[in-house]
């Protein structure tokens, strides 16, 4: 027996005829309602065939005004029971149905290991509102554009700590992310190859097809017991990828207010020679973003060169509704059987 979605109302009710039913309906054989036009024609032509032929007996009647009784309507039922059931035979023709799709993505994900530096000088101000800021904001956009990938996160200063594991709890780690902020970690230094250590900890166990970790720095290690070098090679042997960011812009910049409210600046150099061997060694890349287009366009390319293939399953489930219009089809044809026959027929025309 044909199972009526819930939305859809029983074949005996006249709700398959409202416009909010037919327009929610899609049709497997549209051209067949264009046959709807020929159905008035049918009528005229066959009614005015019926006039010319009819034989007509002379007879003489005392002239008086004609008087139209309402029995004389009648006549016209058996047509107009025929012409419904034509229009449902041809909507039947045109094959209504509803078809859900449903679609599932599947995709082999990667690791991705987010670390990031929260030291003193990820104050500074090249960046709007300041470094550390500005690197949150693009890591978020990063995380939003991933696909069944783990994300973890490690923020470290003059130590390193593992704020979220691997998971693809994308809003758990962008609530993780947004608690990142200056001297949340007491000891101040760039304890970079401590925090990669923790990373690569944390992945060291990995299935994953792709292992990769972004340390986001400013800064030379000057903290910390472990070389980054080592920590780099580390990440080799387990088959981690380390893509490094340099951030910050070398002079004069802005680092925040005196007491009396004047702009203070500073001196800094970004010493790019240690992220660069931390990359290589892992075979990795670096990257140097001295303004946010340039930090957000390196994320974009590390989003490119991080991709999988995701697999998409479709099921399309069609459900047919031609027969509720021919079963109503049905029943007025044989309205117009039991009618034709009838007195109706031969109910005086005026």
């Amino acid at each position: 027996m044909l199972q009526w979605p819930d939305n859809f109302p029983d074949w005996l009710s006249l709700d398959w005829f409202s416009p909010t039913t037919l327009l929610g309906l899609e049709w497997e054989r549209p051209f067949f309602l264009y046959l709807l036009l020929l159905v008035p024609v049918f009528f005229i032509v066959r009614n005015f065939l019926k006039l010319k032929l009819r034989r007509k007996t002379d007879v003489a009647f005392f002239e008086s005004k004609p008087v139209r009784h309402w029995s004389s309507y009648l006549r016209f039922i058996p047509d107009v029971l025929f012409a419904i059931s034509l229009i449902l035979i041809i909507i039947a023709l045109a094959r209504p149905q509803k078809t859900s799709e449903q679609v599932e993505q599947y995709a082999e994900g990667i690791d991705i290991m987010l670390i990031l530096d929260t030291s003193g000088s990820m104050e500074l101000k090249d960046f709007k509102p300041n470094r550390l800021e500005a690197a949150k904001k693009v890591a978020e956009n990063f995380i939003k554009g991933r696909f069944q990938d783990r994300i973890g996160l490690v923020v470290f200063a003059g130590d390193a700590y593992s704020l979220t594991p691997l998971t693809t709890d994308y809003d758990l780690l962008r609530a993780n992310l947004q608690t990142v902020k200056l001297g949340m970690i007491p000891n101040d230094g760039t304890a970079i190859g401590s925090a990669l250590a923790v990373g690569i900890n944390r992945m060291r166990e990995s299935k994953a097809k792709s292992k990769v970790a972004i340390l986001i720095s400013d800064g030379e290690n000057t903290a910390g017991s472990l070389d980054p070098s080592i920590a780099a090679k580390m990440a080799y042997a387990f088959g981690i990828k380390i893509y490094t960011i340099g951030i910050g812009a070398d002079g004069t910049v802005p680092y925040g207010f005196d007491p009396f409210g004047n702009q203070t600046y500073v001196e800094t150099r970004l010493d790019e020679t240690n992220l660069r061997q931390i990359a290589e060694a892992s075979e990795g890349s670096f990257y140097r973003a001295e303004n946010q287009n340039a930090l957000q366009q390196i994320f974009k390319n590390i989003d490119k060169l991080e991709k999988v293939a995701i697999k998409e399953t479709r099921y399309r489930n069609t459900q047919e509704y031609y027969q509720v219009y021919l079963r109503f089809a049905i029943v007025f044809f044989l309205g117009w059987l039991f009618t034709k026959n009838t007195f109706l027929t031969n109910a005086l025309e005026d």
